[in-house]
């Protein structure tokens, strides 16, 4: 079995691990908004981050899915101008997670910012 290494130093790497982590976040925002399809989340989301956190197709519906599996969204088809699509909005459990996420995100916001403060010194 090779050993994987991973290049700790590359900025690609480290904004990889954050859109990931911020693109659940910024599903979860947008929906708090109103009831999306999935082209839609994915464009609010980019417009809201400008590009920076975009789920991909690849990576949104299995967030979807998981969020739906765990009570957080409910989809619904709706059909427009003969084709369907899944509309998802946001449950009480969804907003409730949502709030959490932003109250951690917010204090880690804080001790990133206030440590790189510390390194430009």
């Amino acid at each position: 079995m090779g050993v994987v290494i991973i290049k700790y130093q590359s900025e690609q790497y480290w904004n990889s691990l954050i859109r990931m982590s911020l693109s659940r976040f910024f599903i979860l925002r947008v929906l708090c908004c109103r009831s999306l399809h999935g082209y839609e989340i994915t464009r609010e989301v980019a417009s809201l981050t400008e590009g920076c956190c975009a789920p991909t197709e690849g990576s949104l519906y299995p967030v979807l899915h998981e969020f739906e599996r765990n009570g957080l969204v409910v989809s619904q088809l709706q059909v427009v101008d003969n084709r369907e699509r899944k509309v998802y909005t946001l449950t009480k459990q969804g907003v409730a997670a949502y709030e959490t996420a932003a109250g951690a995100w917010c204090r880690a916001a804080r001790y990133i910012l206030a440590d790189v403060k510390d390194v430009d010194k």
